[in-house]
């Protein structure tokens, strides 16, 4: 039965090759050149130094996915809206974990005071994606056209938000 934890260091090698993967064979990324494990774990101690979740999905003792997320934009302003991303290995696909990984970073998010989920998801025809935030109330915002080169083509985006907890109904702490 897998199961969904924080992070440790011990993951990095798993979720270095995981999201390798998605950037030399996926649109999900519009990244080209998979980043280092030292690269990684910069990107996870920033996470988890602003008081976010970094999740890994576990199976047998194996990390088949992870999750996180990272303020929306740098400014201010921006500190309760957050940019979800969520990488499943190959093997993983199709099998609803993805929906269960989202799902606790949701809950995670929201105890972390996030109040705005937002989800940018490389590449329109990413239907996996797009369908597992849909199915945990993501509502579409829109598609920026042709916003990203790779693979030899034009890849647009789609954005999709999901309010937690109380959103904008009170103002914040």
């Amino acid at each position: 039965m897998p199961t969904i934890r924080p992070s440790t260091d011990a993951d990095l090698p798993a979720v270095t090759s995981i999201y390798a993967h998605h950037v030399l064979h996926g649109t999900g990324t519009f990244e080209t050149t998979p980043p280092t494990e030292a690269d990684m774990a910069g990107r996870r101690a920033d996470v988890l130094g602003k008081g976010l979740p970094w999740l890994v999905l576990e199976d047998g003792g194996r990390v088949i996915g992870y999750a996180y997320c990272n303020w929306f934009k740098p400014r201010p302003a921006y500190r309760y809206s957050a940019e979800d991303s969520i990488y499943l290995h190959p093997d993983a696909a199709g099998r609803g974990l993805g929906k269960q990984l989202l799902t606790a970073l949701c809950e995670q998010a929201q105890a972390a005071g996030v109040r705005k989920l937002i989800a940018v998801i490389g590449d329109s025809a990413n239907a996996g994606s797009i369908g597992v935030h849909r199915a945990l109330g993501f509502q579409d915002v829109g598609v920026v056209k042709s916003c990203g080169w790779k693979f030899g083509r034009w890849l647009d985006i789609v954005l999709m938000d999901r309010a937690l907890g109380e959103a904008d109904g009170s103002a914040p702490e």
